[in-house]
């Protein structure tokens, strides 16, 4: 008897990466961006031949980039030896945004206290006050994806301003998965007149060499529990995931 169940849908299709040393790592850094973005959207069985074919490389280099996303956490285990796209974990992004709350806290302090003893460079303050210019210049319109790469500008601005390299190398790793969490709600949710406000909030109190203000403003931004617009997003990611 025939089977009555649905045919699945095809991957999205990837541009071919050109071949290289690094292959491994292009193929990495390409699947890692689809999963940010949500090309390839949590729950997604993973279809080695065809990632293969859609990037122009062999299955070996998939294979081993498969398996450092699955290290991240980005890629799990389904059914009998397949994988598929990560769900995103509230639990795990609600401990991640802890992390973040207290790093994000420091590195406006630091920032702030470079401008009072005249080490925070021109620049680095012009670089944080562009961000913020971006962020309040989008409307409804803006693609989700512009959306969050300019949220992600303003905040690694912010932690290479504070001069210590530690912040944005810890954090970096974990990008991915805020990302696609802001992804999957930033169209959702009438948030962002309000963060990008607070967001200007930060850098002002920077640029006033206010560094328990700045400190203050940058937590309150971005405790996970801090306001009904963080738990009207955490309520709408579990809807979605």
């Amino acid at each position: 008897m025939p089977s009555s169940a649905a045919p699945e849908a095809s991957l999205a299709p990837l541009s071919p990466l050109a071949s290289s040393p690094v292959l491994i790592d292009q193929v990495y850094s390409r699947l890692r961006d689809a999963i940010a973005d949500l090309t390839l959207a949590p729950g997604e069985r993973i279809r080695q031949a065809e990632l293969a074919d859609s990037l122009g490389v062999s299955r070996q280099p998939v294979s081993h980039a498969l398996q450092l996303l699955k290290r991240d956490g980005l890629v799990c285990d389904s059914g009998r030896q397949g994988l598929e796209v990560a769900p995103i974990d509230t639990d795990r992004l609600r401990q991640l945004y802890q992390v973040r709350t207290a790093l994000d806290g420091l590195a406006a302090r630091l920032a702030a206290c470079r401008v009072v003893d005249g080490t925070l460079r021109a620049p680095e303050l012009r670089r944080l006050q562009d961000a913020v210019a971006a962020g309040m210049a989008m409307t409804r319109g803006t693609p989700v994806a512009r959306q969050v790469r300019v949220e992600v500008a303003f905040h690694t601005a912010l932690h290479d301003a504070s001069g210590n390299p530690l912040i944005a190398q810890t954090v970096a790793p974990q990008w991915p998965h805020i990302m696609r969490a802001m992804a999957a709600t930033l169209d959702a949710l009438p948030m962002q007149e309000v963060v990008w406000h607070e967001h200007g909030d930060i850098v002002a109190r920077i640029a006033a060499g206010d560094a328990d203000g700045a400190e203050s403003a940058a937590r309150e931004h971005t405790e996970m529990d801090g306001g009904n617009a963080r738990r009207e997003w955490l309520a709408r990611l579990k809807q979605s995931n």
